[in-house]
């Protein structure tokens, strides 16, 4: 695809670092770019971050090698941190800072009022999968998107082309199962949330598959949503033919080996692409990526979907490079054919199939190859005796069978150290020297820093003189100014003009030579400038004097799954329903019985938006419903443009629900700007967090779910095709899911309901329900009149209780507390008061 003269410099590699030697081995291996979070708002919580007062000397040193650095704010902001978050954006603006890679759009309009410049990345938290999700952005005026990890090859392209914004995709480290931005799992069993940076990595832990309330047997296959690790080293020449600008390692829990090894491997194969080699990358160096880390490796979804290669199901942690199997027990070791090379001092584990027991691990002591000692490598195919440590391995716990995988290889770890523990630069620049003068007059040189694009002059002190001897010459000029070792430059063109044979004293071309390096590198760290405004953070945040729901005023709207959960409702006497089905079919038989009852009706979109899935949406508008209860910013992008397109038509009412992440009056400005007509604030907010959104907010234009099952993960990995089927994806699964319902128990006996949408993606719910019936008269008091129940399973009996209870509670018969505790005392699985109650 050469006919886009894709540049080498428009490609950047991109490099994550929890601490300072990550940061200098991203560096040292050819990073183009860092990305780094600071002591709070970042979605690693756990990383030892840097601290926002060392952002002057992070971007000094990122800046003096020529790479950028980008800050990590992917989290939501809640009300009460709206100050914080500008502090540290304003911080940013000051030290020059490249760009910050945000999530929640909320902080992307603060980022806008402050600096109308200061370059923002959209994360891959912003859940943007789609064209038209990109669109959306476009008047925050986005330098660049990240896109989910979900998009494959094709997609990306379509993206590209028609989106036509720069886009960045991880190309390296651990999978997320959940699209991200759209995972409540931490939040829900630890009020932990994967949106604060602080998730607990429930998808790593094991299930047992529950089909049709049956437990189905899998054999040693229990890490049911537990991916691989993306490795996509070998697509790199697709990847940058569909357009993609900026290839991210993932990484900011991992070591400078880790980050040295990944970053090295990576800048070879984008470099052999454009040295116009397109050969794959070698045996040695994937071995060498494994050996860093790997849960084993994939392409994740950038071929397309393939579940059975996804998800391995055995185990949920690094192994490292796979080695072979035990063939023989001896009685200080153990017999193995070695499919990678191995040495004495590396380390080895035996896995015996079951990662939840102790495993026998340690450093290999000695090898013996045919009863004789090796003092070097054992090498790929032999048969060798691999001899344990005494106290290392308890070789009565091994089996024939075991598999054995080298977790570390101590020569390797100290390969990669040398290139970052170094007092040496880690990179040189090229510089042009011009120089010029004649006898009576100064010499004069120009030095410029050709990646920069920067020259400085610097004269000599003495006037040049006639040369009795040797006069002064290029090849002299290249020799005095070309010792520039031990600083960042050196010397890649000399032009001469001098007139005459003229000469100074050598210590005046050494004295240039200093002068000048050292005025280049202090233009290295120059910040850029940005624009920045002073701003008030709640100046626009008055409360539109919303009054009070008085008992009896407020309304409750009912989301079903099933058509007898709708007719259910009705009967309850709920005037607004939504229909949230898993297929699309099934919305006609909803809308008939709602526009029959004489209520008004609103269908739910997919939570994801993929290209190309814009026709689901145009049928949607087919069924002329009431409302759409938006759930991605794409399809809002599709629903607000057809209002552009057709101004005089009839247009659904647009509600924004939870998925759109609303966790501040900033965002829910945002999204009433941009077409909302109602918005339902985000799922992460505590009781605390809700009040201080309402209190700053339009609460006559929101809607807050009162009653639910969390919807936890939600994923493109679908666990019917996977698991219940011998398909790939969905043109080949032969729809389980039609047939039969599916959940995943966890380990305490709790069973997790497992939906599909018309997207084949699969959604996790929580098994119990969760009220905030508690909080139903502060949220009166605040202005709030629309109250959400959201049903999963419930039979239509169940549906018509819920409701009763809840429709008493908003009359004033009933309290909340007894709202709670009636449906605790009648469902069998008990309710938890849900994330309203969880304490950040």
């Amino acid at each position: 695809m050469k006919e886009q003269q894709i540049r080498r410099e428009d490609v950047e590699l991109l490099a994550p670092a929890g601490d300072w030697d990550c940061m200098r081995a991203a560096v040292a291996n050819g990073a183009d770019a860092i990305f780094f979070g600071v002591e709070k708002f970042n979605a690693r919580a756990r990383a030892n971050n840097f601290r926002m007062d060392e952002l002057t000397e992070i971007m000094a040193f990122l800046h003096s090698y020529g790479v950028k650095g980008f800050l990590t704010f992917n989290i939501l902001v809640f009300e009460n941190e709206l100050s914080d978050a500008k502090e540290l954006i304003d911080a940013c603006v000051d030290a020059g800072v490249d760009a910050v890679i945000v999530q929640d759009l909320g902080l992307v309009k603060m980022i806008r009022e402050i600096s109308p410049d200061f370059p923002i990345h959209g994360s891959t938290q912003m859940t943007i999968t789609s064209p038209e999700a990109v669109e959306f952005t476009k008047p925050f005026s986005l330098e660049r998107v990240v896109l989910g990890r979900e998009n494959n090859l094709k997609q990306i392209k379509t993206i590209g082309e028609q989106a036509r914004l720069p886009m960045e995709v991880f190309v390296h480290g651990a999978l997320c199962v959940s699209y991200s931005g759209q995972c409540l799992t931490s939040e829900m069993w630890g009020g932990r949330s994967a949106n604060r940076g602080e998730c607990a990595q429930a998808c790593r832990l094991p299930y047992d598959l529950m089909v049709d309330g049956e437990v189905k047997p899998m054999g040693d296959v229990t890490y049911l949503l537990s991916p691989k690790d993306l490795a996509a080293i070998d697509l790199m020449p697709e990847l940058i033919e569909a357009g993609v600008t900026s290839f991210k390692i993932e990484g900011r829990l991992k070591s400078p080996e880790y980050v040295a090894n990944v970053v090295s491997k990576y800048r070879k194969a984008i470099d052999r692409y454009f040295d116009g080699d397109m050969s794959k990358p070698s045996k040695e160096e994937v071995r060498e990526l494994q050996q860093s880390f790997s849960r084993g490796f994939t392409h994740g979804f950038l071929d397309g979907t393939n579940n059975k290669k996804l998800v391995d199901g055995t185990f949920p942690k690094s192994r490292g490079v796979y080695l072979g199997t035990v063939e023989q027990i001896l009685r200080d070791g153990v017999v193995c054919r070695i499919h990678a090379p191995l040495k004495r001092g590396d380390g080895i584990v035996f896995d015996a199939g079951d990662p939840t027991k102790k495993e026998e691990g340690g450093r290999v002591y000695d090898l013996r190859r045919k009863g004789v000692k090796l003092e070097g490598e054992a090498g790929e195919g032999w048969i060798i005796d691999i001899v344990a440590g005494r106290n290392d391995v308890d070789l009565r716990r091994l089996n024939v069978g075991d598999r054995i995988w080298k977790t570390n290889d101590p020569a390797l770890d100290k390969a990669l150290r040398q290139t970052y523990e170094t007092e040496k630069p880690y990179r040189v620049f090229p510089v042009h020297v011009r120089v010029q003068g004649c006898v009576g007059e100064k010499l004069t040189t120009w030095w410029t820093d050709v990646q920069k694009n920067v020259t400085v002059r610097v004269d000599s002190e003495l006037a040049l003189e006639a040369a009795q001897k040797r006069p002064m010459d290029t090849a002299l000029l290249e020799e005095q100014f070309g010792r520039l070792g031990g600083t960042v430059f050196q010397l890649d063109a000399l032009e001469s003009h001098l007139q005459g044979d003229v000469i100074v004293p050598m210590r005046e071309l050494n004295s240039i030579r200093r002068q000048a390096v050292e005025l280049l590198a202090g233009e290295r760290p120059k910040p850029p400038v940005y624009v920045k405004r002073a701003i008030e953070v709640y100046g626009d945040a008055n409360r539109r004097d919303v009054a009070p729901q008085r008992a009896g005023e407020a309304e409750l709207t009912a989301l079903c799954r099933s058509l007898p959960q709708v007719q259910a409702a009705l009967e309850a006497g709920v005037r607004n329903i939504y229909a949230d089905f898993e297929f699309i079919k099934q919305f006609p038989a909803a809308v008939d019985a709602v526009r029959a009852a004489g209520a008004s009706i609103a269908l739910a979109t997919p939570r994801i938006h993929m290209p190309g899935e814009n026709g689901y949406h145009a049928n949607i508008l087919r069924l002329q419903p009431d409302a759409v209860l938006v759930r991605n910013t794409g399809a809002l992008y599709y629903y607000l443009r057809r209002r552009q397109e057709q101004p005089d038509a009839v247009h659904p009412r647009l509600i924004g629900d939870f998925s759109l992440n609303i966790a501040n009056h900033k965002a829910v400005d945002l999204f009433l700007e941009a077409g909302c007509d109602m918005v339902t604030p985000s799922y992460d907010l505590n009781i605390q967090q809700m009040v201080d959104l309402l209190e700053h907010s339009d609460t006559s234009r929101m809607e807050i779910v009162i009653h639910q099952h969390l919807p936890m993960f939600h994923t493109e990995h679908c666990v019917y095709c996977t698991f219940m089927s011998e398909g790939t994806n969905f043109t080949n699964c032969g729809r389980p899911c039609e047939e039969h319902r599916a959940s995943l128990q966890d380990r305490i006996g709790m069973s997790h309901p497992v939906r599909v949408d018309e997207g084949c993606r699969n959604t996790v719910y929580n098994a119990v329900e969760q009220s905030g019936a508690e909080y139903l008269n502060n949220f009166r008091d605040l202005g709030v009149s629309s109250y959400r129940v959201e049903f999963l399973e419930e039979t239509p009996e169940q549906v018509a209780e819920v409701i009763s209870l809840y429709s008493r509670a908003l009359r004033g018969e009933i309290s909340g507390t007894q709202v709670w505790k009636s449906l605790k005392a009648t469902n069998q699985l008990g309710v938890t008061r849900g994330q309203l109650v969880n304490a950040k």
